[in-house]
């Protein structure tokens, strides 16, 4: 295998796990938005993981992360709660620098 040939796989691998990251990242980010939403309805336990299951399989409706905070502010609104679609996406951002923390925590 020329120089060539192994740098291409390198380059291949490396992006491949780029994007098996990114798309750790990302579900997780949903879950944690997900429980964020939950404790803001006063849903515990096995139903505030149960929610946050719902808000990751929403964030695959469509490309962005637009459906995951219609979803949510839809949800957050319905029960009462006076949260603006800013504040999702603050609290989206702060979900998901720690999902990125917690994917590379678990990679070692």
């Amino acid at each position: 295998m020329s120089k060539f040939d192994e740098r291409e796989k390198a380059f291949e691998g490396k992006y491949k796990l780029d994007q098996e990251r990114a798309f750790k990242a990302n579900a997780r980010r949903c879950k944690l938005v997900g429980l964020w939403a939950a404790d803001k309805m006063g849903i515990t336990g096995e139903d505030a993981d149960a929610y946050a299951k719902e808000v990751v399989v929403s964030d695959f409706e469509k490309p962005g992360q637009d459906d995951v905070v219609e979803k949510v502010l839809a949800d957050l609104t319905a029960k009462g709660l006076d949260i603006s679609e800013h504040m999702i996406r603050v609290e989206m951002e702060r979900c998901h620098e720690e999902a990125v923390k917690q994917i590379a925590e678990d990679q070692g």
